[in-house]
């Protein structure tokens, strides 16, 4: 799941969580709406962590194979074969 989806989820939460009124036999639409919320934001919120940490890394590949590992693209690359 990716970012879109925790929003989606987040905001069909609060749909159910404030604005449905409707009343389900055993069933508390609105707290089902405030866990999808809750959940949604979690998942945006793992997903856009997980985004921003995995573009962090940039490999440099010179074709024949050597391939370098920078962590901080503002440091020249090391010449460690991988």
């Amino acid at each position: 799941m990716g970012i879109g989806a925790g929003i989606l989820i987040a905001a069909v939460g609060a749909v159910l969580a404030f604005a449905v009124t409707a009343e389900v036999a055993g069933v508390d639409v609105q707290t089902i709406g405030v866990i999808m919320l809750i959940a949604g934001l979690a998942i945006a919120l793992i997903a856009a962590i997980a985004t921003t940490a995995s573009r962090r890394r940039v490999v440099y590949d010179d074709g024949v194979g050597t391939r370098r590992v920078v962590s901080d693209p503002a440091t020249p690359p090391d010449s460690a074969r991988i």
